[in-house]
């Protein structure tokens, strides 16, 4: 912004409380006893507060105050939580959504050190989807693959402890190892297909990290903490006004190994 154009504050009208400098993840902690002070917003001013209560300041008349506080009564600095629920009327810690875009410093300390309710903004998400969405054949023939290789394994297993336990004659033996080269020759090709359609899969997220919430075929260490720690997530916070306020958000269906293939998962 341009030093010479004046400095508007319609974007206040959107919020009914703003605290600036909170000094988290400190500001989460009740016992933080950090003084509150408003703000004016014109003069960037910190006045004292009683707790948030905002306090006549030494040299204006109750009237004055009266009248700046109407003003400059929803910006504060500093402070901690407790008067945060204070200035908002909160009863219940379950009344808040807090939506942050750092898995530590905001989404972790306010679920485990407060109950609130919580949303991860993570960016990279609307590139990932995409992908994915693009990527929806591939991840079939990935795992076709992995089931073929699966099969021929087994196949291998049996043929092997067929040699260690059944005793076979010699012209058994022969046919077993013919049969036995043929399937390892199958694995590794089928192996060596997975491998390269693997890679060539992960290298369209990143070329080294892959996937943001896979390691492999397993969830990633950061998706794991999404999913305790976070209530939702999703690319930005403006995805919430596409539905009502009132709307319910309902955790998806947890599945078990033995369901996949009875489901068709």
């Amino acid at each position: 912004m341009h030093a010479s154009l004046p400095c508007k504050h319609d974007w206040l009208e959107n919020f009914d409380v703003v605290i600036t400098g909170s000094a988290k993840p400190s500001f989460f902690h009740e016992e933080n006893r950090t003084n509150i002070f408003q703000v004016d917003p014109e003069s960037g001013m910190l006045l004292n507060t009683n707790n948030g209560v905002f306090l006549p300041q030494i040299g204006t008349t109750l009237l004055e105050s009266s009248s700046k506080d109407k003003k400059i009564g929803k910006v504060f600095q500093g402070g901690n939580v407790a008067h945060l629920h204070k200035l908002l009327g909160i009863a219940a810690s379950s009344q808040v959504l807090y939506v942050g875009d750092h898995i530590y410093g905001d989404i972790l300390r306010s679920k485990k050190v407060l109950g609130w309710r919580t949303m991860l903004v993570v960016p990279e998400l609307e590139k990932e989807v995409k992908l994915l969405w693009e990527s929806r054949n591939t991840r079939k023939e990935l795992r076709s693959l992995r089931k073929e290789r699966d099969l021929v394994e087994d196949q291998i297993h049996h043929l092997n402890w067929s040699f260690k336990f059944e005793d076979p004659d010699d012209h058994q033996k022969r046919e077993l190892s013919f049969q036995l080269k043929d399937l390892e020759c199958k694995r590794d090709y089928v192996r060596l297909q997975h491998q390269q359609l693997m890679k060539e899969f992960h290298q369209k997220f990143h070329k080294v990290w892959g996937q943001l919430m896979k390691t492999g075929f397993q969830n990633s260490r950061f998706a794991h903490q999404v999913e305790r720690f976070a209530c939702l997530y999703t690319s930005q916070v403006t995805n919430l006004a596409l539905y009502s306020p009132n709307k319910y958000y309902r955790p998806s269906e947890d599945f078990m190994p033995h369901e996949f293939d009875i489901l068709g998962i």
